[in-house]
């Protein structure tokens, strides 16, 4: 595997992009339309669903609505999965990019047709499968673009994720426009159009610009195993679909029941996934203690990104009902909040890049700034806590704009550093899913959210907020005493 890296490089281009690899380039490019579609139809799709069919929306409750994004948004990263395993076992990244970015672009479009919930359910699981198979084997293939001992890693990341986050400001801004403003499934459809620009430049720059990244199957099925697992795939499927049916059309699923059993998994399958992982007879000594300093991490993460996530439900309610909204002869639009996180992203995450650059072996290592990371997310909950005791009906929305600063710079220690530490610390035969697993501790969180925002209203907000920016805390600042000790059994990599 080491060699065949080795040579996989050398067709790469080192240079072209900022000082980066020119092939940073092609795909910071399909991230930004990708995450475009994405946020720009989160931006108003909790809105769709709890607005009153006279504004055309599906007229559900609001609970019952922040749940569902909740499970929306923990299902779209537990898919990453499917996407890890289809690149590691048959397909490798290239290729998956292309059947991911087709699914999600169907979903789009199944959303900008006017339908009903059930109509909502299945545009959703087609997004939820594209964005899983894709969005994990974009970040690897940036991972293969330097080696391991390479300091522009974490910097490429950084940009990597800058451009993500270039799609997600302005998306909200276009979409959430006319959405809120003139109709929400030609604002789901605008979304669909980005998603199709983004497979387009792919597929017409990838050939020249990432060599032979992404090619290679790291852990090939055998040719004997293929046709087996086709039939159990098939079996499987149709045994799911049956029991779909049966269960809804007897009223034994219902949307609660749903939500219960995606949160349970949501805990399940990452101490699965790490147990394979570990007992493997692929792994070795060094993987499996790099394994067990990624554990503390991935919780961490997994406390950030709950309260990070929630800024697209809690917050996005927030901004709708609590929030003052005109600001002199300027009317906000609700939806508009949620391009304030990748504002900041855009402005300060190149800045962190050449931070880490310049430092070099003198930066934090990654145990410290997950710490550091999650320490700030604690804060932009407490500091919510300061309008909310004034019992002011509508909050001056610069506190939204504080608190979303605060976690964002958060954000901005954790994130690209924690999908730059999982390309490092993942075992050679689960490259790809481990970067699945990276995606996990955003599906764990949010999986526990659909369950704490019923504890959620504007008469235990106070406490809602304080309890979850106090645990965050005293998580940061256990894993910063611990961090040294951590960084020990990541076995030489910062």
């Amino acid at each position: 595997m080491k060699s065949s890296k080795e040579e996989i490089l050398k067709t790469i281009p080192q240079s072209g992009f900022f000082g980066h690899p020119k092939g940073l380039l092609t795909l910071f490019s399909i991230e930004f339309w990708e995450r475009f579609s994405y946020y720009g139809m989160r931006a108003v799709l909790l809105y769709y669903i709890y607005y009153e069919t006279v504004h055309g929306g599906l007229g559900l409750d609001k609970t019952t609505a922040t749940s569902i994004m909740s499970i929306y948004g923990s299902l779209v990263y537990m898919s990453t999965i499917v996407g890890g395993w289809l690149a590691d076992r048959v397909l490798g990244s290239r290729s998956t990019i292309i059947y991911g970015g087709i699914l999600i672009a169907l979903g789009h479009l199944a959303l900008s047709v006017p339908g009903s919930v059930p109509a909502l359910f299945i545009s959703m699981a087609l997004i939820i499968l594209g964005s899983g198979i894709l969005k994990p084997n974009l970040s690897n293939i940036v991972g293969d673009l330097y080696t391991k001992e390479d300091y522009r890693r974490d910097a490429g990341f950084s940009i990597f994720y800058t451009g993500a986050n270039a799609g997600a400001l302005l998306a909200p801004l276009i979409v959430g426009t006319i959405g809120q403003t003139y109709n929400f499934h030609a604002g789901f459809a605008i979304a669909a159009i980005g998603m199709v620009i983004g497979l387009i430049w792919y597929a017409m720059s990838s050939r020249k610009t990432l060599g032979e990244a992404g090619r290679y199957v790291p852990n090939p099925i055998a040719s004997s195993e293929k046709k087996k697992l086709g039939i159990y795939f098939s079996v499987g499927g149709v045994i799911i679909a049956i029991a779909l049916v049966i269960t809804i059309v007897t009223g034994l699923l219902t949307i609660d029941r749903f939500v219960n059993v995606i949160s349970i998994l949501g805990i399940v399958i990452p101490i699965i996934y790490f147990l394979v992982m570990y007992f493997s007879k692929k792994t070795t000594n060094v993987e499996k203690s790099r394994l067990l300093a990624y554990i503390p991490l991935f919780i961490t993460a997994m406390m950030f990104w709950s309260i990070q996530e929630q800024g697209s439900t809690i917050f996005a309610r927030i901004a709708d009902s609590q929030t003052n909204l005109d600001l002199g002869w300027i009317h906000v639009q609700s939806s508009w909040f949620q391009s304030i996180n990748p504002l900041y992203i855009v402005v300060f995450a190149p800045l962190f890049a050449v931070a880490w650059t310049k430092l070099g072996k003198r930066q934090p290592t990654t145990p410290v700034k997950f710490s550091i990371g999650v320490i700030l997310a604690g804060l932009s909950f407490l500091v919510m806590v300061i309008p909310f005791i004034t019992g002011a009906d509508k909050i001056n929305p610069m506190w939204l704009v504080l608190s979303f600063f605060i976690v964002t710079m958060g954000e901005l220690f954790l994130s690209p550093v924690g999908a730059s530490a999982t390309t490092k610390l993942a075992p050679a035969a689960f490259a790809s899913q481990t970067m699945s697993v990276w995606y996990l501790s955003n599906a764990s969180a949010q999986a526990i959210n659909a369950q704490l925002v019923k504890f959620y209203h504007i008469d235990t907000q106070v406490i809602y907020f304080t309890i979850i920016g106090i645990v965050s805390v005293v998580i940061g600042i256990v894993l910063w005493l611990f961090s040294k000790k951590i960084h020990q059994f990541m076995r030489g990599v910062n």
